[in-house]
């Protein structure tokens, strides 16, 4: 009794429940710690991220105050204001011509797109018609042929079924021979007629394919139609005395008004002639006619880099004796057309059709 008694000092140590359970929060501590450090290392590559930003937007923003206190300080002088008038209305001038080129490109490949779209999806009818004409007569051969098929294998069934009598055995023999081909020709039917039918689903699942765009016809014509008209802004700016397209093509390429073009009296002329060369690029009357002798005249000229270019090579696009802009006096001397294209005029390669 007292060795049970003893015994009974002894505890069953039993293991803690809560240890594993604590391993598992200190590993996932452990994985939040680094996936807040990762979270923290990125944070702060977005900091620098927005910081250089702020900085380039800063010097950006800088440098626009700047030009805007240097123009209203030319603006405050009376000697260089009219000068930096007469240089934006030049960039104006030559933003015009840009603006009708563009919007000019831009009709004719929405008409000429409009009118592709159009035989486009005619086309696609006329093809999707003859297609379904063809799927379904087949399919109609089809039913007609495992209908026929069906018949001679339920007719020679039917009457192998009759012959039952042992002097039948031959006759027996002969029609199973009989009906195993027609077994053979209807699983052949069977087979056509699946086929068929999935010909026919397969063109009801078909929707209408898409447009794939202009093409290389379409594209090249309107090209050379826009040089066309380059050529004709050209042309009609010929009639002032001022070369304002040169003078328009320098100013756009300075971002800041100059003070060459003379004193206010001059500038106040310039800016006449300004005016009136943007009525001129304005003026519509006779523009469809001129376009049309232009572009007969370059489109035997234009030459291509590829079979798959839309834009004529420069170099090509040669003028015969009569393509001038002016004659001076006695016809001694003559202003040539520019190469609108070599030289980029109303930032033409910007505009064309690729």
């Amino acid at each position: 009794m007292k060795a049970l008694q003893n015994l009974a000092f002894f505890k069953i140590v039993k293991p803690t429940a809560g240890a594993p359970a604590e391993d598992t929060r200190v590993l996932a501590l452990f994985r939040n710690r680094a996936e807040l450090k990762k979270a923290y290392a990125g944070l702060q590559d977005e900091i620098y991220r927005l910081k250089d930003l702020i900085k380039q937007q800063e010097a950006a923003t800088q440098r626009v105050q700047d030009m805007m206190s240097a123009l209203e300080a030319r603006l405050g002088s009376a000697e260089t204001a009219y000068a930096a008038l007469v240089f934006y209305q030049l960039r104006r001038l030559w933003q015009s011509g840009r603006e009708l080129l563009t919007q000019f490109v831009a009709d004719l490949a929405r008409q000429q797109e409009e009118r592709e779209r159009r035989v486009h999806l005619a086309q696609h009818n006329r093809q999707e018609f003859e297609r379904r004409q063809a799927a379904e007569s087949a399919l109609r051969a089809a039913q007609a042929q495992h209908l026929d098929a069906g018949g001679q294998l339920s007719a020679l069934e039917s009457q192998r079924a009759g012959l039952q009598r042992w002097w039948h055995y031959f006759k027996r023999r002969a029609l199973v021979r009989r009906t195993e081909v027609a077994r053979a020709s209807l699983a052949a039917a069977t087979a056509a007629l699946e086929q068929a039918q999935a010909n026919v689903a397969a063109l009801d699942a078909a929707g209408t394919p898409d447009f794939p765009g202009l093409s290389l016809t379409a594209r090249r014509a309107i090209n050379l139609a826009a040089v066309g008209y380059a050529e004709v802004l050209c042309q009609r700016l010929a009639v002032l005395k001022t070369p304002l397209l040169s003078m328009a093509r320098e100013a756009t390429a300075h971002r800041e008004a100059g003070s060459d073009y003379g004193p206010p009296q001059q500038c106040v002329l310039l800016m006449g002639e300004i005016s009136r060369a943007l009525q001129l690029l304005a003026d519509r009357t006779g523009l469809a006619e001129q376009i049309g002798v232009r572009s007969a005249r370059l489109k035997p000229l234009a030459r291509y880099r590829s079979t798959d270019d839309s834009t004529p090579v420069a170099e090509s696009l040669a003028f015969s004796e009569g393509d001038v802009l002016a004659e001076g006096a006695l016809a001694v001397s003559k202003v040539p057309l520019p190469n609108v294209l070599a030289e980029d005029t109303w930032d033409l390669f910007r505009v064309l059709l690729r």
